[in-house]
C-alpha cells in the first residue's frame, strides 16, 4: 500500500505546485498589466521564466525547511496525513481563486497538516512532531507580522521615492516606473519561486521520508525539477480572477507606487528566503505591499470592504484547511491501517 499511497502524495504535491503557480501569479503580473507597463502575455511568460528559476534555485533550501517544519510519522500513516493535508489546501485554494480572493498556500498547507494529525491521533495513530511551533512560526506570526511590514514598509517608501522624481513631468515619471515595473515584475516572481519551491520540495522530501525511500540527506533532483516544472506550468496557465482584484478592484495605484510595493515586497522575500529561511506568505506580502503603497496618496480610493473580505478570509484559512483535513483523514483512516 505505501507505493500507491506515496504515488497519490507526489501527484497531489504537484496539483499544488500548479494551484499555487496559477493563483500565485497574479502577484507578480496584477500591477504591470494594471498600469500597461506589460501586456498580459509578456508578463505571464516573465513571471514563469523567473518562477521556474527561483524553484529551481530553492531545493537546496528544502532539506532546511523540512527539517525544522514537522516530522512525520513513518510509513502509511504519515503519508496519509500529507494526503489528506494537501487535498484540503487545494481544494480551499481553488475555491479562494475561483472568488478572486488572494490567499496564502503556505497558511493553508501547514493548516491541513495541524488538522490531519490530528485526526491521526484520534483514531490511535502517531502525532506529528513540531506542529506547534510550525503553526506558531509559519502561521500566526507570518500572518500577523509580514502583512504589516509590507504595508508599513511599503508605505514609508512612498516619500522619497516621490521626492526623488519631484521635479520629472507625470508623463516621465509614469513612462520611467512603467518601465522599471518589468524588473519589479520579475523581481516578485522570483522571490515567490524562492519562497513557494521550497515548500513543495519540502513536502515531497517528507513523503520520501515518511515511505523510507531516503534518509534525507539532500534532495533527490526529481524532486526539485518537479517543483519547479509544475509552479511554471501553472503560472503559464495563470487565472487572472485574483489579478483583477488587485490591479482593480482592491486599490487605485498608479506605476510609481506599483514599482514601490513590488520592489518592496521582492526584498521581503529574499530577506526571507535566502537570509532567513523564513516562509513569508508572496500573496500576503505584496498585497499589504499594494495597499500600503496606495494609501500613501491624496485620494488612495480603497475599497475598504474587499479588504476586510480578504482580511476574514486570511484568518480563516488555516482553519478551515484544518478541519477539511480532519475530516480527509479520518476517511482514509482505514486505508493508512490506523
Amino acid at each position: 500500500m505505501t507505493p500507491f499511497i506515496f504515488a497519490l502524495v507526489v501527484a497531489l504535491a504537484a496539483s499544488f505546485a500548479f494551484i499555487n503557480g496559477f493563483r500565485d501569479v497574479s502577484n507578480s503580473v496584477a500591477l504591470a498589466v494594471r498600469t500597461r507597463a506589460l501586456t498580459p502575455t509578456v508578463a505571464v511568460l516573465l513571471a514563469a521564466v523567473f518562477n521556474f528559476i527561483g524553484a529551481l534555485l530553492s531545493s537546496g533550501f528544502a532539506v532546511a525547511v523540512s527539517e525544522n517544519w514537522v516530522t512525520l510519522p513513518q510509513g502509511d500513516s504519515g503519508l496519509s496525513i500529507l494526503v489528506a493535508g494537501l487535498a484540503s489546501a487545494c481544494i480551499w485554494g481553488l475555491h479562494l481563486w475561483w472568488r478572486g480572493v488572494p490567499s496564502s498556500s503556505t497558511h493553508a498547507l501547514v493548516g491541513g497538516l495541524a488538522g490531519a494529525g490530528t485526526a491521526s491521533v484520534l483514531v490511535g495513530g502517531n502525532a506529528v512532531a513540531g506542529v506547534d511551533q510550525s503553526l506558531l512560526f509559519q502561521v500566526v506570526l507570518p500572518l500577523a507580522l509580514s502583512p504589516v511590514i509590507a504595508f508599513v514598509g511599503a508605505y514609508l517608501l512612498v516619500y522619497p521615492v516621490t521626492w526623488a522624481a519631484r521635479y520629472a513631468q507625470p508623463n516621465v515619471i509614469n513612462r520611467r516606473f512603467r518601465a522599471a515595473q518589468s524588473i519589479t515584475a520579475g523581481a516578485v516572481a522570483f522571490g515567490h519561486g524562492l519562497q513557494d519551491g521550497q515548500r513543495v520540495g519540502a513536502v515531497l522530501l517528507l513523503a520520501v521520508l515518511a515511505a523510507g525511500y531516503s534518509d534525507g540527506g539532500s534532495i533527490p533532483l526529481w524532486i526539485a525539477m518537479l517543483s519547479a516544472i509544475m509552479i511554471t506550468v501553472g503560472t503559464l496557465f495563470g487565472g487572472w480572477r485574483i489579478s483583477h482584484t488587485l490591479g482593480h478592484r482592491l486599490i487605485r495605484i498608479d506605476p510609481l507606487r506599483g514599482v514601490v510595493a513590488q520592489s518592496f515586497s521582492a526584498f521581503l522575500l529574499f530577506i526571507g528566503a535566502i537570509g532567513l529561511h523564513l516562509p513569508i506568505s508572496t500573496t500576503h506580502t505584496v498585497t499589504s505591499g499594494v495597499l500600503g503603497a496606495g494609501e500613501n496618496q491624496p485620494v488612495p480610493g480603497t475599497h475598504r470592504k474587499i479588504v476586510a473580505r480578504i482580511l476574514s478570509l486570511w484568518l480563516l484559512t488555516p482553519v478551515v484547511t484544518a478541519a477539511g483535513a480532519f475530516v480527509l483523514a479520518l476517511a482514509l483512516s482505514p486505508l493508512a491501517g490506523t
